[in-house]
């Protein structure tokens, strides 16, 4: 029997911005496999018992690629096991929760998205600036500096 996977945003950073219903994912998880963009104190959170797996990425050191990832999701899922993938920020903002989402439903695992504030717009609140205005600006773009170079066409 397949267990469940939760796509957890875990925020800018600021642990005190992570949702509620983030942190009642955490709680009930088995495993918790996290990246490099989740503030440790987040992961307090989970059981006493629960399984960590660092996943980080840095620009040029990857402790497990995203492929891997994506397949560890899947097999810990499938172990019957209740997974949290915490990501910085939210997971479907460069945060491949697509990629992940998709694997695991090609696997028939039942999986849930729980949004995540993204940096894209925390920072410049944190720092006293909207990113919306009436007067000023009436639209933004979030744009990634990082394409899959696999893809082809940009």
């Amino acid at each position: 029997m397949a267990g469940m996977v939760y796509l957890v945003g875990a925020g800018p950073g600021d642990y005190r911005l992570v949702s509620i219903k983030a942190v009642d994912c955490l709680k009930q998880a088995d495993v918790v496999v996290y990246d490099r963009l989740a503030d440790d104190r987040i992961l307090k959170w989970a059981p006493a018992g629960a399984e960590y797996i660092y996943v980080g990425k840095a620009s040029s050191h990857h402790t497990m690629k995203q492929g891997d990832i994506n397949q560890l999701l899947v097999d810990k899922a499938k172990e019957g096991k209740t997974v949290v993938r915490l990501k910085g920020g939210d997971p479907f903002v460069f945060g491949r929760g697509g990629e992940e989402g998709l694997l695991l439903e090609e696997n028939g695992i039942p999986f849930e998205v729980v949004p995540g504030i993204t940096s894209a717009i925390s920072v410049p609140a944190y720092a006293g600036i909207p990113v919306t205005h009436r007067a000023v600006a009436t639209s933004f773009a979030v744009i990634t500096g990082h394409e899959d170079p696999t893809k082809g066409k940009s």
